[in-house]
């Protein structure tokens, strides 16, 4: 995707797609309106989500009108939507992260609730393109919806916490809501059944509780979900887990959160060797196709997305140009 860093930046235009519930919108502008006169950019345009349309459309008209960087400023879905609007143009998307997971902003290791620094990073940073997941969707009538994530899509036990997730209590602990939900999540009965190609080879059946296809792999809570994957590598990581019991589950968690999270960032890591195990199993590809036995939730960049017979998801390498600090 060609960058827009090539212009002057005394030419050049902003605009803020927002979340009007979750920021403070006063505030921003009055920050925004400082760091676009120091950086010697043009007067931003401002454009408001809404139930109805999570930043998709707003973004096609802030295009429309000449916008060479988009800010979003709001929560995942914010991030997603903005960016399924403005992955073909040559246009940047610069982040305002506002909400419980900010998921592409943790994986890009950028400040997270310092809204001078974002604003900075935005007006006066470097540009590095990143990949992007497509995805299909197939739904229980037979219809196809289109999508773009810019972290990961997932069935099973991920999706089906979402769908647990009490929205009032998400409102009041953030992300903790998670937490009561997947308690409730690992209570349940949770299998699914699919045929699956990886890179288009010929389809395999297999029961498991759980696929993630990750564009990266950092979660809340310090949780490294995905250890080797890289946001601009151009492949996905896709997980397996198929637990058949306790002792399953807790190899889970002792891979996840001891080994992926505490063992795997000491700097002499590459030299210890993990465990393996069949309950949980990490492969890179570039393209997955699944097709379910029965319909089950799906979720995208940690928001639900209603319920799934089947998918087709390929990466974009290098589809999605983002605002990073300079240097």
């Amino acid at each position: 995707m060609p960058s827009a860093s090539g212009s002057s930046s005394a030419a050049r235009r902003a605009a803020v797609v927002y979340n009007p519930i979750k920021i403070d919108v006063g505030a921003v502008r009055a920050a925004v309106a400082t760091a676009e006169r120091e950086a010697g950019w043009q007067t931003t345009l401002w454009f408001e989500t809404s139930k109805e349309d999570a930043g998709q459309e707003v973004t096609k008209k802030a295009l429309e009108q000449g916008a060479d960087m988009i800010i979003a400023a709001g929560g995942d879905g914010t991030v997603r939507g903005v960016a399924e609007a403005m992955h073909d143009s040559e246009a940047s998307l610069a982040l305002l992260p506002s909400g419980t997971g900010n998921l592409l902003a943790r994986n890009l290791k950028l400040t997270l609730e310092n809204l001078d620094n974002s604003l900075h990073t935005a007006f006066s940073g470097d540009d590095r393109a990143i990949d992007l997941g497509l995805i299909d969707i197939r739904r229980e009538d037979d219809s196809v919806t289109k999508h773009v994530y810019v972290v990961m899509a997932g069935l099973g036990i991920d999706a089906r916490m979402l769908a647990n997730t009490d929205a009032d209590l998400k409102k009041r602990v953030g992300w903790l809501a998670y937490a009561k939900a997947l308690v409730t999540t690992l209570l349940e009965k949770n299998s699914l059944n699919f045929r699956y190609s990886f890179d288009e080879k010929p389809a395999r059946s297999m029961r498991a509780n759980t696929i993630i296809i990750g564009n990266c792999g950092a979660l809340p809570a310090n949780i490294l979900l995905l250890p080797d994957a890289a946001i601009d590598d151009g492949l996905f990581d896709v997980l397996l887990l198929r637990p058949e019991s306790v002792l399953g589950w807790l190899k889970i968690l002792y891979k996840v959160f001891w080994e992926n999270g505490v063992i795997r960032r000491l700097p002499f890591a590459d030299k210890l060797k993990g465990t393996e195990n069949e309950e949980l199993r990490y492969v890179k590809v570039k393209s997955v196709t699944v097709k379910l036995r029965d319909a089950e939730d799906i979720e995208i960049d940690g928001d639900g997305f209603g319920k799934a017979v089947g998918f087709r998801t390929r990466v974009k390498p290098g589809g999605l140009t983002v605002r990073v600090p300079k240097g």
